[in-house]
């Protein structure tokens, strides 16, 4: 049994994370501002804190060791350098949820060497003076750099489920179904997502193994846009609506200029094994599609 802290973990994967640490018998805490309520019930600790204001979170784990912390909710390199000066000497292991955005979008298959956080140029500053890209590969450099215990940046593309609360999915769906026009640049970008579910196992599965360092995780296959709507289509039995142009109001979630997707291979050579895209994607958007009619 592993004594875990969980920083984002009510909704979406961070909930479904703590799901499977608990059902796996481990001593699990989470900590919130208090606004979202604790849904674990006392299958759980629940700590109170703001996770950006360095006193706050000093005094709630004052006194604390942790064998595993799981922050979700860094965006920036402040927030990384005052994890790093609450936290050192007090954990073994930090996971830190990264993501796809640390990479260039120019069309080719992104590897954890497309971007080396250990080289980067750190600037501090908070999350509103930073792109979401951009915050994530400050904290990730600053993690690197400032951390005295092993570090793993996850490093995911989208993430995708039925509870999603960003609904970026949904959204073209419950465009599709309404017979409103989405805006997207380039349809026949391709891109890698992965599923709630396989994003939680696989943050379980960096906590508990000796991995370090970046990795990434993605389900196995890559899909145009293109590729994507017609699937949306068939599920609806709508024709989307397309533009090449529009506002912020009808531009795709998903509208980038050109093929972005990343390999998992390194993972897979550490023992994970993924889902292939085919096997979860269309089941998925069907059971929105039935949701949203």
């Amino acid at each position: 049994m592993k004594t875990i802290l969980v920083l984002g973990g009510t909704r979406f994967f961070g909930r479904k994370l703590v799901d499977l640490l608990v059902e796996d018998g481990h001593k699990v805490t989470i900590l919130t501002r208090g606004q979202s309520g604790n849904p674990f019930g006392d299958k759980v600790e629940h700590l109170t804190a703001d996770r950006c204001n360095k006193e706050e979170l000093a005094k709630a784990v004052e006194g604390r060791h942790f064998d595993i912390v799981y922050d979700n909710i860094c965006y920036s390199s402040n927030e990384a350098y005052e994890f790093c000066e609450v936290f050192n000497g007090k954990i073994s292991k930090l996971v830190f949820t990264s993501t796809l955005s640390t990479y260039d979008i120019d069309g080719k298959e992104k590897h954890e060497g497309d971007f080396d956080p250990y080289q980067q140029e750190i600037r501090m500053g908070d999350k509103r003076g930073f792109t979401y890209g951009e915050g994530k590969r400050q904290a990730e450099a600053v993690f690197f750099k400032y951390a005295k215990f092993p570090v793993v940046a996850v490093r995911f593309p989208i993430v995708m489920g039925e509870d999603d609360y960003t609904r970026r999915l949904h959204f073209h769906i419950e465009r599709i179904t309404k017979r409103e026009p989405i805006g997207f640049v380039n349809t026949d970008a391709e891109m890698s997502f992965i599923q709630g579910t396989e994003a939680a196992q696989f943050l379980k599965w960096a906590g508990m193994t000796e991995i370090e360092g970046p990795i990434n995780a993605t389900a196995n296959g890559k899909i145009s846009m293109a590729e994507l709507i017609t699937l949306i289509e068939k599920a609806t039995g709508e024709s989307a609506r397309i533009s090449l142009v529009g506002n912020d109001d009808i531009r795709s979630p998903y509208a980038i200029p050109d093929s972005w997707y990343m390999s998992n291979q390194k993972a897979e050579e550490n023992g994970f094994n993924f889902s292939h895209l085919d096997d979860w994607l269309e089941p998925l958007i069907n059971t929105i599609a039935n949701q949203a009619e």
